[in-house]
């Protein structure tokens, strides 16, 4: 039998640090919540505002893989395997910190505010050597493919590996998974299932997470 787990944007755990106004879909920092803890091996999933000219100073990480999705705005990370990399909306970031790492992320930029999600989800092995990779993404690519639809495109996703489930986070419309509907920020985990129907009720843009809900 499918199971679907509902997280409304306006349930989101928030915090606001003058310069990081921080929005939580699972348990961080301040925000806990036993019944939102993780879906499966996603374990946490900001979204995050940062103010022109501030940044997260250098602050460590072990045993986590950290993806880092900009929206908007220009994101500078530097990190102790010595790499330094400004990443824009269309590229995606991510970090195996393995053994360990420290990291720093800042918005360089003095007149606009940076936009971006944050994403940990446990690795399959813990210790494994840091490695960090980086991709930039044709956005034009997704145009009416999964992520971005005009208003009243559908299509089916088939669930890729047994066992795992699927998180959608819509950013920016109304998206309908199977007969339950979606605004801008709701997040809505689905797993027990093999497919399921994405249906952009209005312009939509979304991202769909898989991973094992065991782990």
């Amino acid at each position: 039998m499918t199971h679907t787990v509902l997280h409304k944007a306006e349930t989101r755990g928030h915090a606001n640090h003058g310069w990081l106004n921080s929005y939580h879909s699972f348990s961080f920092s301040s925000y806990y919540n036993p019944e939102r803890m993780n879906f499966g091996a996603l374990r946490v999933l900001n979204d995050d505002t940062v103010d022109a000219g501030m940044g997260f100073g250098k602050h460590p990480h072990d045993n986590m893989e950290i993806i880092s999705i900009p929206l908007e705005g220009d994101l500078e990370h530097k990190d102790s395997m010595n790499n330094v990399a400004v990443i824009k909306n269309g590229d995606i970031q991510a970090m195996s910190a393995g053994t360990g790492i420290y990291h720093s992320e800042y918005n360089k930029d003095r007149e606009q505010r940076v936009k971006f999600l944050q994403i940990w989800v446990y690795p399959n092995k813990k210790n494994v050597e840091p490695r960090y990779d980086q991709i930039t993404l044709n956005l034009e690519d997704r145009h009416n493919k999964l992520g971005k639809f005009d208003k009243g495109i559908s299509t089916d996703y088939t669930i890729k590996g047994k066992g795992n489930g699927v998180y959608v986070f819509v950013l920016s419309g109304d998206v309908k998974i199977n007969d339950q509907l979606l605004n801008t920020r709701d997040g809505y985990g689905i797993w027990d299932t093999d497919k399921f129907t994405i249906t952009a009720e209005t312009d939509a843009e979304f991202l769909l997470m898989e991973v094992p809900m065991e782990f």
